[in-house]
């Protein structure tokens, strides 16, 4: 016990990881609450030296950066609730076999095989993973349709148009994405990408439409949203000549605002 308290010492109460190129930042205790685990063993059992780290200091993994969010819920709470209509189930167990967390591999499988039984007509219902120490008494309730709701990303982008109109336009320059919806679908669909700052300390039932993202591909927006169950369901945009000189030579420079509502 002497030699894990001295070695565990070496890291920080607060860690920094680098999983796959996301970035995620927990306790020390969290990522040992599975006794035997992989991260266990890494972060319990060895030194801050033996580990692999980025440029920056972090604390490197090679895995899948989405899907360890789903790991790291676990080790925080012993349960997971996955996302309606999550089809990566297989991978997420992969990883959970590689950071060797049994109970929750077992229950992936169990969930699996209990979602391949509603093919036939039946309802399927939410996957609930849970840990044995885990009790009914302990499940937050959640009321119908808690997990249903309504995503809008808005962005603002400028391009330029020519004279020669067939030339290539230096187009959608975006400067930021916003994301509209309710606090917990928020944080649920984009996480650590979620730039809360201008909207802090709210409670997941309120709405924001103040939440931004900390990058600017707005395809990575959607992949967020279509991995979460997400579909699009109306857009718009509009589009404005910001300034130009009225030689018809020079360029001109246009402004767009677009929207994309999702639904799930």
């Amino acid at each position: 016990m002497a030699k894990a308290d001295s070695q565990s010492s070496s890291f920080p109460e607060i860690v920094e990881l680098n999983v796959g190129g996301q970035v995620y930042v927990t306790r020390l205790e969290t990522l040992t609450a599975v006794p035997n685990s992989l991260l266990w063993a890494k972060f319990g059992q060895s030194s801050a030296g033996d580990l692999p780290k980025d440029s920056k200091g972090r604390f490197f993994f090679d895995r899948d950066g989405f899907l360890f969010r789903y790991i790291l819920d676990y080790l925080r709470d012993s349960e997971l609730f996955l996302p309606e209509l999550f089809k990566e189930r297989r991978r997420l167990q992969r990883e959970a076999d590689f950071f060797q967390l049994p109970e929750l591999s077992r229950r992936l499988a169990a969930a699996g095989n209990d979602s391949a039984h509603t093919e036939d007509g039946g309802e399927p219902e939410e996957a609930e993973l849970r840990s044995p120490a885990s009790s009914p008494a302990d499940r937050a309730q959640r009321s119908p349709g808690a997990d249903s709701g309504y995503v809008t990303i808005g962005y603002r982008g400028s391009y330029t148009i020519g004279r020669d109109i067939q030339s290539d336009a230096k187009f959608r320059r975006v400067a930021r994405i916003t994301v509209c919806s309710k606090i917990s679908l928020a944080k649920e669909v984009f996480g650590e990408t979620l730039n809360e700052s201008r909207d802090p300390d709210r409670p997941p039932d309120k709405y924001t439409s103040r939440y931004y993202l900390k990058y600017n591909f707005l395809e990575q927006a959607f992949d967020r949203l279509a991995e979460a169950g997400f579909r699009m369901v109306a857009c718009s945009s509009t589009g404005t000549c910001s300034y130009g000189s009225n030689d018809p030579g020079d360029d001109k420079l246009w402004t767009s605002y677009n929207e994309y509502v999702f639904c799930r």
